[in-house]
């Protein structure tokens, strides 16, 4: 099992990530952010394809110029978009690397994790939307799920995985698949309840399904112990 201290875990390589885009940032008159609310609104109701950079900037109240000077095209200002919705899933990520006291113990670290994710994406449904958007438009322009896979999902399962391969106590065999069934399972959940709403059909609290789901990631350290012992 691979064993390491956190401080010797290499970054996630940033050429396979689009450059974050902070709307306020040297924006007094924050147009940036007036563009991407306009594209929020445009992009979820009249679907991706259907989507103009001309309508985009008439909903925004900004000039075609103006629109262009901050985005180039249209699925730059999506890219962009998604970075925007998804501001505290990201620093949660960074969070995982720069900040979080490794003798915090795991499940503690994983609770954190899980509750941020599962909270913000609730109480975002501009996400939520765009959610919906992309796994309907997802058969005809694949791009758009494929962005969001790489802007969050993907950073997100590297760094859980680095973070999981340095917990050694924890006595996974497999980081990543470790890391792939967490995160998946909160995908899940949040898929089901929110984009989907299926909590009526199938309600299960959040508090349940983060305990449920960290007693399994676990489960491999509890059940090592108990061979020690017994030996």
């Amino acid at each position: 099992m691979l064993q390491t201290t956190f401080a010797e875990l290499p970054s996630v390589n940033a050429s396979d990530q689009p450059r974050p885009f902070h709307p306020s940032s040297g924006d007094p008159t924050n147009k940036a952010g007036m563009i991407l609310a306009g594209a929020l609104e445009v992009f979820t109701t009249n679907g991706y394809s259907a989507a103009s950079m001309d309508r985009i900037a008439t909903v925004a109240g900004v000039s075609k110029s103006t629109l262009y000077t901050y985005f180039h095209d249209k699925e730059g200002l999506f890219i962009a978009l998604i970075q925007w919705l998804t501001q505290n899933t990201n620093q949660i990520i960074f969070n995982l690397r720069a900040d979080l006291d490794l003798q915090t113990p795991p499940d503690r670290v994983l609770r954190q994790i899980a509750n941020s994710a599962l909270t913000d994406f609730a109480d975002n449904k501009s996400l939520q939307a765009l959610m919906r958007l992309m796994i309907a438009e997802s058969e005809k322009f694949p791009e758009l799920a494929k962005t969001f896979i790489r802007t969050v999902e993907k950073p997100l399962l590297e760094q859980l995985t680095l973070y999981l391969a340095s917990q050694a106590q924890l006595n996974l065999p497999d980081a990543e698949v470790s890391a792939r069934i967490f995160v998946g399972s909160l995908l899940h959940y949040l898929i089901i309840q929110n984009v989907l709403h299926g909590s009526d059909i199938l309600p299960l609290q959040q508090e349940r399904m983060i305990d449920g789901l960290i007693h399994m990631m676990l489960a491999a350290k509890d059940n090592s112990g108990n061979e020690a012992t017994s030996r």
